[in-house]
């Protein structure tokens, strides 16, 4: 829907400001949408055309019920794109608008130019329309039950990537066989050309290569070294039809298309909420609209019991940057500075702020960000502590206030995007053709009913048994499914990359 007149001379008004602050966008689209349409946007993770399947669907009803008994309301969605398109809610007060709107022009920005998302596809709305395309094709080829199951396999080990390779070509799909570098070369007996095809029989070249090929494989390993991009390994080594090829790569392709999202939610949060308070605080907000802005605003940034608040965390984040950039409090002097008063009453006018948190957007994702610009001083201002489930009171209990068990606890729900860490490190175990994984278990198990379904999806795809290697009760075991039934048995270790 077209934007009214009124809404359209707002956004030229909130560009206006956004890029005099230094903001840099792709050309932003607004469009107007209503709740219903505005959920079916959400269930399709902000895209108007997705393919067909069921999950779409159950997320809808999802969201429509929640809508429908005030649980949730979405105000405003923003797809990373060139040009950048983003949903206003039809309904919402003008101020709503005004505040979506900086809001949104603070996430382009941040999808522009974070490093994190130099190599995502910029056209991907025509993308994920042209993967609705041939995904229908194939269920009219195929049928719907045949590709729909395809589709739930392939679901269930959407987030087994390589956050590492979102950075290359092809998201380092030429990686996965860095081994085969240098090819195979049969001896060929000499002999004339027009005796060369009786000599040395094709057919026989071609054996020949291919049992060397399998000697090799045998002596270094299959594959060379453990392998984090499974959808990757699968898509190059399993046996699959042209169809289910073209699916999976469907599959990866959005997956590491919305990763670095999974990896930048709190820098990209906070850094949207502080333009919008920044914009609208210092030059759009009229004297009528303080309160309900402030109303709205900290609905937002609400500090919600036993939940991280990304908006929050980054908001303040990036607040806290600016002021020690601003003020000095950095570097050499700063660090080595024991005196509690001076720290307390330091002052060095270096107007370094802006510039720095600029910096800060351009390269960092949400693990460095943390890592880096964490304080014990921030810690305490915001009051953040760490949790932990007491299992005689049956009650979750604050379990620590220390600036490195805080740090320690967020750094290990951002590792991986928060998804366990497995790795191929056998495509040939036992010699049977079979497929050995081991999970990096770093103090946190896995759920076995979700263990065991990716199992599953995984066998189905390779079409041999499957394993994974892991920590169940405290002790090493090994999962299987070989098709048809689970398993699982003791080990004595699970496998590390240099034994494999």
């Amino acid at each position: 829907m077209t934007l009214p007149r009124a809404l359209a001379e707002l956004q030229m008004e909130v560009e206006a400001v956004a890029t005099r602050y230094g903001l840099d966008t792709f050309p932003v689209i607004f469009e107007m949408v209503d709740y219903a349409q505005m959920n079916q946007l959400a269930a399709y993770t902000g895209f108007p055309v997705r393919y067909p399947h069921w999950r779409w669907g159950m997320e809808f009803e999802q969201l429509d019920k929640s809508y429908e008994y005030g649980l949730h309301k979405i105000y405003e969605m923003v797809i990373n794109n060139d040009p950048t398109y983003a949903y206003l809610l039809e309904g919402n007060s003008f101020l709503d608008h005004k505040l979506v709107m900086a809001h949104v022009y603070g996430h382009a920005d941040f999808f522009k130019h974070n490093v994190f998302f130099s190599n995502t596809n910029r056209q991907m709305i025509d993308a994920m329309a042209n993967h609705a395309t041939r995904v229908r094709r194939y269920r009219d080829q195929h049928g719907i039950d045949k590709i729909e199951r395809f589709l739930d396999d392939c679901l269930a080990i959407e987030d087994l990537i390589d956050p590492n390779a979102a950075f290359e070509q092809q998201y380092g799909l030429g990686r996965i066989e860095e081994e085969d570098t240098d090819p195979i070369v049969v001896k060929r007996l000499k002999a004339k050309d027009y005796m060369d095809s009786f000599i040395n029989p094709p057919d026989y070249i071609e054996r020949r290569r291919a049992e060397l090929e399998r000697q090799r494989q045998q002596q270094r390993g299959f594959p060379a070294r453990p392998q984090r991009d499974i959808l990757g390994f699968l898509l190059k080594h399993a046996p699959l039809e042209n169809w289910e090829q073209d699916v999976l790569d469907i599959i990866r392709k959005e997956s590491y298309y919305f990763l670095p999202q999974r990896k930048t939610k709190i820098m990209n949060e906070g850094w949207a909420s502080y333009w919008h308070t920044t914009i609208l605080t210092r030059d759009l907000l009229d004297d009528s609209e303080i309160i309900d802005f402030a109303d709205h605003h900290s609905g937002t940034t609400a500090v919600q019991p036993g939940r991280l608040n990304p908006y929050k965390l980054g908001l303040e984040l990036f607040r806290d940057i600016e002021f020690r950039w601003n003020t000095g409090r950095f570097g050499a002097e700063w660090r080595d500075c024991d005196d509690m008063a001076q720290r307390a009453n330091w002052m060095r006018d270096t107007g370094l702020g802006r510039e720095k948190i600029f910096e800060v957007r351009r390269v960092h994702s949400d693990l460095s960000f943390i890592d880096e610009f964490l304080t014990p001083e921030f810690c305490h201002q915001h009051k953040l502590f760490t949790f932990a489930r007491d299992p005689r009171r049956e009650a979750w209990v604050l379990a620590s206030r220390q600036f490195e068990e805080i740090k320690r606890t967020l750094l290990f729900q951002l590792t991986n995007a928060g998804t366990p860490i497995i790795e191929v490190v056998d495509g040939n175990y036992r010699n049977r053709a079979e497929l050995l994984l081991v999970h990096h278990h770093e103090g946190v198990e896995l759920r076995l009913d979700w263990a065991q379904e990716a199992l599953a999806a995984i066998c189905r795809i390779w079409r041999r048994p499957v394993y994974l290697e892991t920590i169940v009760g405290r002790k090493p075991r090994r999962l299987g499914y070989d098709g048809s039934q689970h398993s699982e048995e003791e080990i004595k270790a699970v496998a590390s990359a240099k034994e494999q």
